[in-house]
């Protein structure tokens, strides 16, 4: 069974439906650890509730990003950690640490790239009144959002929707597709 290394900052939903998945045997991992930067961090309650082990590390400890991310390297290594998935870590890696990890770790964004790319897409999709926009989940490379995309959906704005019911349609794409890029990635 695959090592996951799952990092967070914030609330932790695509956490959860990655823990549920793994549960219900839709995708057969392990998640070993979770890496968080965020004490006030909700996802932290997610992973202590789930008894999973986390690595919580500020990046404001370390004279640059780089120290900070050889000290997370070797935690990975020592957990034997296969794919490392990020989920709302908010972040940009170093080409050290997407080096040591190339082909090896995987993000979700909350658009159908390479439209809205950056940390405001769902906003930035609203407030465009496009009539859609979507999920993507693709591998990290040193440019932000610019991997190759392994699993993509769209996702219809309709005229009643308000920021808010577009941001809860995005979650309920994102709990449901990472699992299955995940898996997917885990089987190939």
């Amino acid at each position: 069974m695959k090592n996951l290394a799952v990092f967070c900052s914030g609330n932790g939903s695509n956490f959860q439906a990655i823990l549920d998945a793994v549960r219900r045997g839709k995708l057969k991992a392990h998640v070993a650890l979770m890496v968080c930067d965020n004490p006030k961090a909700y996802a932290l309650e997610r992973a202590k509730k789930a008894q999973i082990p986390v690595v919580l590390l500020s990046p404001k400890l370390f004279t640059n990003r780089q120290d900070y991310e050889k000290i997370i390297v070797r935690i990975l290594k020592s957990q034997a950690v296969d794919l490392i998935v990020l989920a709302g870590f908010m972040r940009i890696f170093t080409p050290y640490f997407i080096g040591a990890y190339r082909n090896k770790m995987v993000n979700i964004h909350p658009s159908y790239l390479p439209a809205f790319k950056g940390a405001h897409a769902i906003r930035d999709a609203f407030e465009a009144k496009v009539k859609e926009t979507g999920v993507t989940v693709h591998w990290v490379t040193v440019k932000v959002d610019a991997g190759q995309p392994i699993l993509q959906k769209r996702v219809k704005i309709s005229k009643q929707d308000t920021l808010d019911s577009l941001e809860k349609k995005i979650h309920r794409v994102e709990h449901q597709i990472y699992p299955l890029a995940i898996q997917k990635v885990l089987s190939a």
